[in-house]
C-alpha cells in the first residue's frame, strides 16, 4: 500500500482520521473543494511573493511575444499551491489545461496519445513528475524541447522511424521530490522554481479569504490561531478551517473566534504546534522509549505503526523543519525542543550527544 492510500485508508475509525487532520496529501473528495478556492489569477495568489513575481515577468514576456510560456517545474512539499499555480499559468495565457500524473503515464504509447492531441498553446499539467519512467520520459525530451515526438513503424528488421510534429504547448510539471527528477529531464524546463512554506500572516489571509468563499463568519483571531497550527500549508490551513466549521456549528454559534477555533482544533488533536497524534508518537518514541539515543528510520516506523515513506515523507520534514527532530547519520535523535514541547525531562547528556552527532553530520 502507498503511503497517499495508508493514510486515507488506513484510519480505521472517525477519531483516528481526525487525528490525521494535518496531513498534507489531498483527501478523497477534497479535489472539488479545492478547485473552489483556489485562485484563478497570479494577483489572487497569496504568499511566494518572489515566485510570483519571476513567474509574473515569464508569462507576460510570452504573451507580449504572442507565443506559449516556456515549460515550467514546481517543487514542494505538498498542498503548497503547485496545481493551483498550473491552473493560474493556463489562465493567465487563455489557454485550455490537461491533468495528468507521473504514475498515469506507463508506456510510450499513453505520452504520445498524450501529445498528439494537444491544442496549440495548451497546457499539459503533469503531477508527481519524478514518478515517470524511463520509456515515457525519453518520448517528452524531443517533444519538449524540439516539439517533435518520434514514432516507431513496424517490428523486427523492417522497422522504421517517423517524426511528427507537435503544437507547441507548455508543459508545467510538480514534484515533492526535487532529486527524484532526472538531470536530462529538469534541464528542458526554462523556468524551475522551489515553494516554500508560507508565514502566519500569509496563511491568515488565505483563511480569511476561504472563510469569505465558503460562507464562514470569522474574527480575526480565530483566523490567526488557525493559521499558526496550520504547518506553513494552505492546503491544512484551509482543511482546519473547515473542521473548525463543523465544531462551531455543532458545539458553537457558528462564528469562528479565538476560543472556538482554539477549542475546534484542540478537539481535533491539533496541538499548539500543528501536531497530530501520530507527530508526538514519533516524539515520545524518540525522548521516552529510546531516552535520547540516534533511532534508524526503519525502527522508528516500526515503534510507531507507519510505513517508513510515510514516516519520511509526510511527518519527518515538518518535525525537522519546526526544530524538534535531528537528522544525523546515526539515526534520528529528538532535539531539546521535542522534551520541552512534551513536557518530558531531557536526558543529562542530551547536549552533548546532539552537538557530537552534528559534528558527524557535518564532517561525513
Amino acid at each position: 500500500m502507498s503511503p497517499r492510500r495508508e493514510i486515507l485508508d488506513g484510519a480505521s475509525s472517525p477519531i483516528e482520521a481526525a487525528e490525521r487532520v494535518v496531513v498534507a496529501l489531498p483527501e478523497e473528495g477534497e479535489a472539488a473543494l479545492e478547485a473552489s478556492l483556489r485562485p484563478r489569477s497570479l494577483g489572487e495568489f497569496i504568499g511566494q511573493r518572489q515566485l510570483r513575481d519571476r513567474l509574473g515577468i515569464v508569462l507576460e514576456a510570452a504573451r507580449r511575444r504572442g507565443q506559449p510560456v516556456d515549460h515550467l517545474l514546481f517543487a514542494g512539499p505538498p498542498g503548497l499551491g503547485k496545481t493551483t499555480l498550473a491552473g493560474i499559468v493556463a489562465s493567465e495565457m487563455r489557454a485550455s489545461i490537461r491533468v495528468t500524473s507521473g504514475p498515469a503515464l506507463v508506456r510510450s504509447g499513453d505520452v504520445a496519445a498524450l501529445l498528439t492531441s494537444l491544442e496549440p498553446g495548451e497546457v499539459l499539467f503533469i503531477d508527481e513528475i519524478h514518478r515517470l519512467g524511463r520509456a515515457v520520459e525519453e518520448v517528452l525530451y524531443p517533444a519538449m524541447e524540439d516539439f517533435q515526438l518520434d514514432v516507431v513503424i513496424g517490428k523486427g528488421p523492417t522497422a522504421r522511424s517517423i517524426r511528427l510534429d507537435l503544437p507547441h504547448f507548455t508543459l508545467v510539471g510538480a514534484t515533492t521530490r526535487t532529486g527524484l527528477v532526472t538531470g536530462p529531464l529538469r534541464d528542458r524546463f526554462g523556468f524551475v522554481a522551489r515553494l516554500d512554506h508560507y508565514e502566519a500572516d500569509e496563511l491568515e489571509e488565505i483563511v480569511v479569504r476561504s472563510a469569505r468563499l465558503l460562507g464562514v463568519e470569522t474574527a480575526p483571531a480565530g483566523a490567526a490561531e488557525i493559521a499558526r497550527r496550520s504547518r506553513g500549508t494552505p492546503r491544512l490551513a484551509i482543511r482546519l478551517l473547515r473542521r473548525v466549521r463543523d465544531f462551531v456549528e455543532v458545539k458553537g454559534n457558528g462564528v469562528i473566534d479565538y476560543d472556538s477555533a482554539r477549542a475546534g482544533l484542540e478537539h481535533f488533536g491539533v496541538d499548539e504546534l500543528g501536531l497530530d497524534r501520530l507527530d508526538r508518537s514519533i516524539l515520545e518514541t524518540l525522548c521516552i522509549r529510546f531516552a535520547g539515543q540516534p533511532v534508524g528510520l526503519s525502527s522508528l516506523a516500526v515503534s510507531v505503526g507507519e510505513e517508513r515513506e510515510t514516516v519520511e515523507d509526510v511527518y519527518e520534514p515538518f518535525l525537522v523543519a519546526c526544530g524538534l527532530v535531528l537528522r544525523t547519520p546515526r539515526g534520528r535523535i529528538a532535539a531539546e525542543r521535542a522534551y520541552e514541547h512534551l513536557g518530558v525531562r531531557p536526558p543529562a547528556a542530551l547536549q552533548l550527544d546532539q552537538a557530537q552527532s552534528l559534528f558527524d553530520e557535518v564532517d561525513s
